[in-house]
């Protein structure tokens, strides 16, 4: 994998010679050939609390050739509560609050459902995410919920 060194569960880069703690099958581009493969990918690494990985998914997705680019807003928001879910576990308290604040300004140009994804109930989560952060501060250890999608 070109630029691979390891990572830490959070994706912390750790100390060369240390076991890489990701669930890495490849760069995305080595593992999926379309912007849909990428955010199914991405929301399955969501739903196991995998936000670093799910991120990397999610961002090939936003700037893949086969994405529309009116929806590239909407996957750069997708991306960005990821990010700040990442955040969250590292236990970065402004980070996790600006990225999620940044997300919530583009997802709400969107309907709600949107490309298979409960837009409304993914800016619910954030919302309720934030609400813990400022209440119990960042941490692993917060609710994190599985990724909303809507039926096919």
């Amino acid at each position: 994998m070109s630029g691979f060194f390891s990572r830490d569960r959070y994706g912390r880069p750790l100390p060369r010679g240390s076991r890489d703690e990701l669930v890495r099958d490849g760069e995305p581009e080595e593992v999926v050939d379309s912007a849909q493969g990428a955010w199914r990918r991405g929301i399955a690494l969501f739903d196991e609390r995998r936000f670093f990985e799910a991120h990397e998914f999610f961002e090939y997705a936003w700037k893949a050739d086969d994405i529309d680019d009116r929806d590239r807003l909407f996957w750069k928001g997708v991306t960005q509560v990821a990010v700040a879910f990442c955040h969250a576990q590292r236990g970065n308290d402004r980070g996790t609050l600006a990225l999620l604040e940044r997300a919530a300004g583009l997802l709400r140009r969107f309907p709600s459902p949107h490309r298979g994804i409960d837009t409304a109930e993914l800016l619910r989560v954030a919302r309720s995410l934030a609400d813990q952060v400022r209440q119990r501060g960042a941490s692993a250890s917060l609710d994190f919920p599985k990724f909303p999608t809507v039926a096919d």
